[in-house]
């Protein structure tokens, strides 16, 4: 069966057929109860044919069909594509008669033209608008044919505002892309005849009243169910556009008015108000951009008035803007499920359009000292946060870090010390160690001593690492002894410690009480499926570090002396050497 749909893709079956001579018939593939879920579907199809096209059907549901065809081609079509598993087992010929608005392709919309036999051939296209259907009247009557001279004369009557709606729907047809200014000049006339066109009408470059009509219906139709309705929020001195029907006024964090999903519709917006001028409008766009609710992947801008973010992952897309106003600093986040482009570009549009700034504006003093108050949370939101977060050891002047390989396994980003975009220069699973490279160059604190000379078994060791993560801003020290020079297993490479250490600790460094560095502690034990016992750890020998280093053209410092210093003095020392590395996706 694969051979078969292999075979007909690459004969170009399936690409770009036009309407079919005969007028045709569509394989109706699919119907989804959602827009969002049909559109989905229309793209993972779209990835396989060309000829693939998404209807409202009328009935609350959206078709996906692939078509016209002749209709002969079309039988042979549908067993073949059911026989090789490329289509549904009912998937059935449809002649087009129930599609309703199209919202596949984006930007190809309005009503399908229907199939046509030889019985209903099409008549010839004069100079006037071919007759259309129009929705029933409330007397059941269907609105009247209109000459062009007719068309003319009620277009002459809109004023402008009615005008520029009409060149709006112009453009997110997708037949637009001049101004909108109400002036409807040889842009506009253009773009009504290609429309026009797609929809079957005679392109005469002047909408009737039912093909106006027809245009905005299918414009409006995307917002259908979203409850778009003016806010006016006086406590945040907003006005704007909102989708009632999918979200509800929740709490008030300052320096954000939240709007909660209600139902299924995992919508979301945030009013955002706070008093500020440009230097806290640019920590805002820094904030912002830590929040879970905005994926890292985007566009975004920010000058000394204004900032704009976009963010998108396989969940949610995020809209954030917010702009300076008479000493406060006013704008929304519209968070909206994936996958739902067509409503969410809609929506956007919309709430921009309506967006004003009215008197007031929130202050620290309307946030309730409640006990959701947490270090990662900002305003109610949670922060991004990594994968795993590690400690390592600054090894040069230039913020090199040497830390455990499983540290940045599988990682999509890397930070030492909160600077993303760190370069693995070396990661060996066998030794596990890796090695680091900052974005730019970092000046460290402190940069370790290796030890060369061999210590002794008992001796009193200190690990400094992030038990808690990055929720304390240097590293914490943890002493113990010195078991063993070797491993579990006698490896020359490895040293066995008497400590207690946490998954934070692992990369960090292991200091004699001198504060040199007699090695890097491990995650647990190297061998797949063997776990330690409590309270024994294992570290990376400093002679394999040295060597790595060496090979990586490193110079690293080294001594033999040894120091019996205080534990506040090790401690002081291993926090300045010591660095957090975070595992991002």
């Amino acid at each position: 069966m694969k051979r078969l749909l292999a075979a007909l893709l690459a004969t170009g079956f399936f690409s770009s057929p036009g309407w079919a001579q005969d007028g045709g018939v569509w394989l109706q593939v699919e119907a989804l109860p959602t827009l969002s879920r049909a559109e989905a579907r229309a793209r993972a199809y779209a990835g396989r044919f060309d000829a693939v096209s998404g209807y409202a059907l009328g009935t609350g549901w959206y078709g996906i069909a692939l078509g016209p065809y002749d209709t002969t081609e079309a039988r042979r079509l549908l067993g073949e594509l059911k026989s090789a598993g490329a289509i549904p087992g009912d998937a059935f010929l449809a002649d087009g008669a129930q599609f309703r608005a199209r919202f596949w392709p984006v930007g190809a919309r309005g009503d399908a033209p229907a199939a046509r036999t030889p019985e209903t051939a099409p008549e010839p296209v004069s100079d006037t608008p071919a007759p259309q259907q129009s929705a029933p009247a409330e007397t059941g009557t269907t609105a009247p044919r209109e000459t062009l001279a007719e068309a003319r004369a009620s277009e002459a009557a809109l004023d402008r505002p009615a005008r520029e709606r009409l060149q709006v729907a112009l453009r997110w047809a997708g037949v637009y892309a001049a101004g909108i200014d109400g002036a409807f000049g040889a842009g506009t006339r253009a773009a009504m005849a290609e429309w026009q066109r797609q929809n079957g009408y005679t392109d005469t470059g002047v909408l009737t009243t039912t093909q106006r009509a027809a245009l905005l219906a299918a414009y409006d139709a995307v917002l259908d169910g979203l409850g778009l309705d003016p806010v006016t929020d006086a406590q945040a001195g907003i006005e704007i556009a909102l989708p009632t029907a999918l979200v509800a006024r929740g709490p008030v964090k300052p320096p954000f008015v939240h709007y909660d999903a209600t139902g299924e519709t995992q919508a979301r917006v945030l009013l955002i108000s706070q008093p500020g001028d440009a230097r806290r409008l640019a920590g805002l766009y820094e904030i912002l951009q830590t929040l879970e609710i905005v994926p890292p992947e985007g566009p975004r801008g920010l000058d000394r008035t204004s900032f704009v973010i976009e963010g998108a992952n396989d969940d949610r897309v995020t809209h954030v803007e917010a702009q300076l106003s008479d000493g406060a600093i006013k704008g929304f986040a519209l968070v909206w499920p994936a996958g739902d482009e067509t409503r969410r570009a809609r929506l956007l549009s919309e709430m921009q359009s309506s967006f004003k700034v009215l008197p007031g504006v929130l202050s620290r003093a309307d946030a309730p000292a409640d006990e959701e108050q947490a270090i990662d949370l900002v305003s109610g939101l949670q922060i991004r946060t990594p994968l795993r977060e590690r400690a390592g050891v600054f090894v040069d002047d230039g913020g090199t870090v040497a830390t455990t390989a499983q540290a940045v396994a599988d990682c999509g980003d890397v930070a030492i010390d909160g600077l993303r975009g760190a370069q693995v220069v070396m990661q060996d699973a066998a030794s596990g160690l890796a090695l680091l490279r900052p974005a730019a160059p970092i000046a460290p604190r402190g940069v370790a001593t290796f030890q060369t000379g061999v210590p002794r078994i008992g001796d009193k060791v200190a690990v400094a690492g992030f038990p808690y993560g990055g929720a304390l801003s240097m590293a914490a020290a943890t002493f113990g002894r010195l078991a063993d020079i070797r491993g579990p297993g006698g490896e020359e490479d490895l040293k066995r410690l008497d400590l207690t250490a946490q998954p934070g600790d692992a990369g960090g460094p292991v200091l004699d009480m001198g504060g040199a560095v007699l090695g890097l502690l491990l995650d647990g034990d190297r061998q797949p499926g063997r776990v330690l016992p409590e309270g024994v750890a294992l570290a990376l020998d400093s002679d394999t570090v040295l060597e790595a280093l060496g090979a990586a053209g490193i110079e690293a410092r080294r001594t033999e002396a040894r120091i019996d210093g205080t534990v506040q003095a090790v401690a002081r020392r291993a926090g300045e050497m010591t660095a957090l590395v975070s595992c991002w996706e």
